[in-house]
């Protein structure tokens, strides 16, 4: 499994991961990544979301449709910035992870969990086996 302690994290990692931060869009590692995989949380190591979910929301940001499993996310109401949003955080790390909306495309639900690539790291579907998710194989 992957996972990497709160004082291995970049300064960019920490900044979204614990404070609550927003990496820059359009500048981060998976923004426009559509490989075949899945997305875990970077300091548990839990699975979050899967590539066959993953749309294009040309938001700058990582999108995703739904989840691999809601108990693993955790959802909390974030008045900052002067707005009313969804927070979204890994309920095994607490790890702030991104927002949720309710624009994303309709054929897929409606949802665009928008997720900071900070936050998340991505196993390819053919290490699935040896890094420890072989029960995720048989979501593809």
């Amino acid at each position: 499994m992957i996972k990497k302690r709160i004082e291995d994290l970049t300064d960019l990692e920490y900044y979204v991961i614990k404070e609550q931060g927003t990496e820059p869009p359009f500048q981060n590692e998976y923004d426009n990544h559509f490989e075949k995989g899945i997305y875990v949380d970077k300091l548990s190591g839990k699975p979050l979301f899967t590539s066959q979910d993953k749309f294009q929301s040309h938001c700058g940001w990582p999108s995703f449709s739904k989840a691999i499993n809601n108990d693993e996310i955790i959802e909390l109401v974030d008045k900052s910035h002067g707005m009313l949003r969804t927070e979204v955080r890994s309920s095994e790390s607490d790890a702030h992870l991104g927002h949720v909306f309710n624009d994303g495309p309709s054929e897929l639900g409606g949802l665009r969990y928008c997720i900071n690539s900070a936050s998340i790291v991505f196993i390819p579907y053919e290490k699935l086996e040896e890094l420890g998710y072989s029960e995720f194989i048989k979501l593809f």
